[in-house]
């Protein structure tokens, strides 16, 4: 029997991409919002699927949504201020729990925190399962199958190209701003540590092209080491910044600095909700007709020698992490779920089939 899909904020940029990846993908999600007007025309849209309305100022609207078993999808952010109530549902419920988020002070506390709430319930947490960050877990996954032993150090770096106006959506540019001046972390010397985004800088090569990434935490920090027990150093790194990027970590300190200013933290969400008012909802059209992500995983060993290399080439950002969710919540909804706690893509499903759902959006090695 097919468990119960809830999509939580369908009526958003991703939320309504996603529900429209599920419908196409065969599924029957209810739709879940605070905006009933909004949820009944979406729901006409794609054929008369069911609605239910919740709000996170509302927590029990949000329980509600739930039966032990179901499958929960969030696209409700920015999650470190909106994504409490989600998680809490989904432990409290015993459900299968998918979100879109990208920000990394979210996902350290969903594996650190919630995942032993989850594994007593019976709940499975699969942050992150987007962009951010499947494709690098995926290419990373590869790469170690394929380095063995001689696994010592892994580095992700994420690209994209035929970007044209907007690159991101508004919720996306929000939820960035809005833990700027977070704790960041990675992964060295066989544990995690503190560590500001942007300290280090990666050079890799896209399709001949040199790309340069910021670091930053990502889920494959907390769930790579469990796959290679070799592994003692992983670095995650973004290359969404272009001309900035050099800039950006010359400032990394001092964004750790004003970090611990009594209020900064707040006061830097605030100037993400200004701008998120001054942009558009979504990316440009340009952008989502030609942009195109690249993931890349290289591991070396002890000696520092290249011993694999993964490139994982897919569509744009949006429209994959749509197809993602639609794949992983097809996917729990059968019964495919591995696992109870806080998982990561590949403990959640397995490599295999991890890597046969990536392809169905898009998502193939270059």
């Amino acid at each position: 029997m097919t468990a119960r899909i809830v999509l939580f904020g369908a009526t958003g940029y991703t939320g309504a991409r996603t529900a429209e990846a599920l419908v196409a993908a065969g599924a029957s999600p209810v739709l879940a919002g605070r905006n009933p007007a909004k949820l009944t025309a979406l729901a006409q849209r794609l054929g008369g699927v069911e609605t239910a309305q919740a709000d996170v100022t509302d927590p029990a609207s949000v329980r509600g949504l739930l039966s032990r078993g179901d499958v929960l999808v969030t696209t409700v952010g920015p999650f470190l201020q909106l994504g409490r109530a989600a998680v809490d549902a989904a432990v409290d419920a015993g459900a299968v729990y998918l979100d879109s988020t990208g920000e990394p002070p979210f996902v350290r506390r969903v594996f650190e925190e919630d995942g032993r709430r989850a594994a007593e319930t019976g709940a499975a947490l699969i942050p992150a399962f987007g962009l951010d960050y499947v494709p690098g877990n995926l290419a990373a996954a590869m790469a170690l199958a394929e380095a063995g032993e001689q696994a010592h150090r892994v580095d992700v770096g994420y690209s994209m190209s035929g970007v044209s106006g907007q690159a991101f959506s508004r919720g996306t540019l929000v939820s960035l701003m809005g833990v700027l001046l977070e704790p960041g972390f990675a992964f060295t010397g066989g544990r995690l540590t503190t560590e500001g985004a942007g300290r280090r800088v990666w050079e890799f090569q896209v399709d001949g092209r040199t790309r340069r990434g910021l670091s930053v935490g990502g889920s494959e920090h907390l769930t790579l080491p469990g796959l290679a027990p070799t592994l003692r150093e992983v670095g995650v790194h973004l290359d969404w910044f272009g001309p900035l990027t050099g800039p950006a970590h010359l400032l990394s300190p001092l964004m750790g600095l004003a970090a611990r200013v009594p209020g900064a933290a707040g006061g830097a969400q605030r100037v993400a909700d200004l701008v998120g008012k001054r942009v558009g909802e979504a990316p440009s059209e340009a952008t989502v007709a030609r942009a195109r992500t690249h993931t890349v995983a290289e591991v070396r060993d002890r000696a520092g020698e290249l011993v694999s290399r993964v490139q994982l080439d897919g569509p744009e950002a949006y429209g994959l992490t749509a197809s993602l969710l639609a794949f992983g919540a097809g996917r729990a909804a059968a019964g495919g779920v591995r696992g109870t706690g806080a998982l990561g893509p590949v403990q959640a499903f397995g490599l295999d089939e991890l890597t046969a759902g990536a392809a169905t959006a898009g998502l193939v090695r270059g």
